[in-house]
């Protein structure tokens, strides 16, 4: 299998997705939501019983032992026939990736078959309430007490808390270093004493992050991960090692462009609202071309598209409703758009963060003053 080509191997993928689709829930992204984490677990599973999980993972951790190509080529796959290409990308991405690059044997013997195989559900404890976007600000505590650490702080916005068995943390352990120099990254197992997991209810009515409270939570010390005082290093190392799969992004922009378009046909648009479907729709025309042309590599010009795109989503949501007149006030898909829409604009890095990278990276302005 080393040497499968990655046409072959594309070929080879998209025709069991084409027989295996049916089993799959609904393309949900990135994050598995706690109502589909036993449909998404399952799916899971079956990825992994047919070859197709950890594809660039080694094979003596359960994976395939393929190229990052060929895992681009099974997200591409997955896109197009409307599957999500795992349970859940912190554990197969950020959690997954931080053990193998920084793990112990141990570690890597304990943890990365049983994220393949879904017997591990990750969350993440990074944001904080007073830490969000400025993560090197986060105030929770790890404090070295013999052979163990005692954690003591919250932490915000965490998708599937309640339904994960393992979290990756980022805590302080050196209070009196830099922001930066002073945290260390851990994997804490979901279940210790002290650790009180609360659903966050949204204006959508929805729960679907929890905040997560740590309360003298007795952590061994075999669960650091990396160097200490170094996890700054490994939680940048590992959010910025995903590439982002440009053919998978631009099927899923095109699918928008279509139901955007779709808005255009026997709604009875008023010329001010016609205009500006046509401005959000030239719009997501001139980011897909962006995204065609970035290259196979992340870059800054990232922060282009996720600003870019998140604006444009709210414009969407905003006409729907504005289309749907009173009717968008009355519980239904406008109103969820329209309450969900202002959450984009924080989620994955806010919009104003995005805004400071693409104005001191891009455009070389004076960094902001802090």
């Amino acid at each position: 299998m080393e040497h499968e080509s990655v046409d072959y191997f594309r070929d080879r993928a998209a025709a069991w997705l084409t027989a295996n689709r049916q089993h799959a829930p609904r393309d949900y992204g990135a994050i598995c939501p706690p109502d589909l984490i036993n449909e998404g677990a399952s799916w899971q599973r079956l990825i992994f019983d047919a070859g197709f999980a950890g594809i660039h993972w080694p094979v003596e951790h359960g994976g395939q032992g393929l190229s990052p190509a060929h895992h681009g080529a099974w997200v591409e796959e997955c896109a197009k026939a409307g599957v999500p290409p795992v349970l859940n990308m912190v554990g197969l991405v950020l959690a997954g990736g931080a053990v193998m690059a920084f793990g112990s044997e141990e570690q890597k013997s304990q943890h990365l078959l049983s994220t393949l195989n879904a017997d591990h559900v990750w969350c993440q404890l990074f944001s904080e309430p007073g830490a969000g976007s400025d993560l090197g600000s986060l105030s929770t505590k790890a404090e070295r007490d013999g052979d163990r650490y005692i954690i003591n702080g919250q932490k915000v916005w965490c998708s599937g808390g309640r339904c994960s068995n393992w979290g990756i943390l980022m805590a302080r352990t050196n209070p009196d270093a830099p922001k930066h120099e002073g945290i260390s990254f851990f994997l804490v197992p979901m279940n210790l004493p002290g650790i009180e997991v609360v659903p966050l209810r949204q204006m959508t009515g929805e729960s679907e992050f929890d905040e997560v409270f740590f309360t003298d939570v007795e952590l061994p010390a075999e669960y650091l991960i990396g160097p200490l005082h170094g996890g700054w290093g490994v939680g940048m190392a590992v959010l910025t090692n995903e590439r982002g799969h440009i053919g998978a992004s631009v099927i899923s922009l095109e699918r928008r462009l279509e139901s955007m378009s779709a808005l255009g046909r026997g709604h009875g648009l008023n010329p001010s609202q016609r205009d500006e479907l046509v401005t959000l729709l030239s719009t997501g025309i001139a980011y897909k071309a962006m995204a065609q042309t970035q290259g196979p590599i992340a870059s800054t010009a990232s922060s282009l598209m996720k600003l870019g795109i998140t604006e444009m989503m709210f414009g969407v949501s905003m006409l729907r409703g504005n289309i749907s007149g009173a009717d968008a006030m009355l519980e239904g898909p406008d109103s969820v758009g329209m309450t969900s829409a202002p959450g984009g604009r924080i989620a994955g890095g806010s919009s104003q963060v995005q805004r400071n990278i693409i104005g001191e990276r891009l455009l070389g302005l004076p960094r902001e003053p802090k």
